[in-house]
């Protein structure tokens, strides 16, 4: 399955630890970390809007949007900021399915129903992304 993980800049080595396992299991990670460039999550918030209104900023917009709409699986990392929910929304308005990692600290409301399965653990997680194949 071609997959995309959801997620904060916070959670980066949670992100490649849950890429690296799913690609053992023979899946295709659409990888916004392996596109983008790991310095944004230190980026101060000046060099931050710099490259969103960059080319470079474009460049990665447009290959998240495409993974989000385009995925057979979209996993959502919690608790994650605006952009992975509106990556979410994205994945949703495609009709991609949408599994969760629950997280203590997770803030969102009603929006919470976009996700077609919470789960509370990774092994959890894995067995149901085994069950789609």
């Amino acid at each position: 399955m071609r997959i995309y993980i959801a997620a904060s800049w916070k959670h980066q080595h949670a992100v490649e630890m849950l890429t690296d396992l799913l690609e053992t299991r023979g899946h295709t990670i659409l990888s916004w970390i392996r596109e983008g460039r790991p310095e944004e999550a230190f980026l101060s918030q000046k060099e931050l809007t710099h490259f969103i209104e960059s080319s470079e900023g474009t460049r990665v917009f447009d290959f998240c949007i495409s993974s989000v709409t385009s995925a057979d699986l979209i996993i959502y990392v919690g608790p994650s900021g605006c952009d992975a929910w509106a990556e979410i929304g994205a994945a949703y308005g495609s009709k991609i399915p949408i599994f969760g990692l629950l997280a203590k600290a997770e803030q969102v409301g009603l929006m919470r129903h976009m996700i077609k399965n919470w789960y509370s653990s990774i092994s959890e997680l894995m067995t149901a992304v085994d069950a789609m194949k």
